[in-house]
């Protein structure tokens, strides 16, 4: 992977979600994963770290952590998930976060996911996974990039609808369909690490290594209809000032 890109995303990163307040209701987040197990996916994350907007980190009882590969533009990987200084490490898992078969059904407590849905060409498939996994009444969060300020205030947000229908064809992450949207539209004055346009295309053809395109577009209202619709009921929605939204859901018994 362009280690200068990785390093450029990686600054980006710490100073979107470092030095903010924490979400409102943020006791209840808490709540939910005070000393208790749980897995990120796609992790670590600058918005569960201290100062940041749900800063839970340190709270959690463990955390392992599922990623697509053991190095990637986002992140590199050993056996083991380092993710606070003041917790244990967990373990990795490198498989897609659509298809968690290495881990058996309600293993935990919990599941975290930053910026990270909008990645899945199949998010509905990935909710539902993430459900499997957890223990009857587990908790779920989630925070997506609240599109009207982020590169994506071109583009519309998703129709849960496409979204389902997505679920149902059984697309999958190797999926290219919103390309030439995303090529039209995406603002690439507020991607500075995605560089000229031409390097931005020749990245995004190669969506399936890299994992770069946000498929799907949120708001407050299609992240919570699509996470209601994969079986969870929202406890807490909120689109923070620095343009996060966040959500806890717990998920619904059968």
């Amino acid at each position: 992977m362009d280690s200068v890109f990785r390093r450029t995303v990686g600054r980006a990163r710490r100073v979107l979600h470092l030095g903010q307040q924490p979400v409102p209701r943020f006791r209840l987040y808490l709540r939910h994963v005070a000393g208790k197990a749980g897995l990120e996916i796609g992790g670590p994350s600058p918005t569960f770290r201290a100062g940041s907007v749900v800063p839970i980190y340190d709270s959690v009882g463990s955390l392992d952590n599922c990623d697509f590969s053991s190095a990637n533009v986002w992140a590199e990987h050993g056996k083991d998930f380092i993710f606070s200084a003041k917790r244990p490490a967990g373990r990795s898992f490198f498989c897609e976060g659509s298809d968690l078969t290495p881990i058996a059904a309600q293993s935990y407590d919990f599941v975290l996911s930053s910026h990270n849905l909008e990645h899945f060409a199949n998010p509905l498939k990935a909710l539902y996974e993430w459900k499997r996994v957890l223990r009857p009444g587990g908790a779920l969060i989630v925070i997506l990039p609240y599109y009207r300020n982020s590169f994506d205030h071109r583009r519309s947000p998703t129709p849960v609808s496409n979204m389902v229908d997505d679920y149902k064809r059984g697309i999958g992450e190797d999926d290219l369909s919103h390309l030439d949207e995303i090529l039209e539209k995406h603002d690439l004055s507020r991607d500075p690490g995605a560089g000229t346009f031409e390097a931005f295309r020749q990245r995004s053809l190669d969506n399936f290594h890299n994992r770069c395109l946000h498929q799907h577009v949120f708001d407050e209202f299609n992240s919570s209809d699509l996470v209601t619709a994969a079986g969870f009921q929202v406890l807490a929605a909120h689109v923070t000032y620095t343009s996060h939204i966040c959500l806890l859901a717990r998920a619904c018994n059968e």
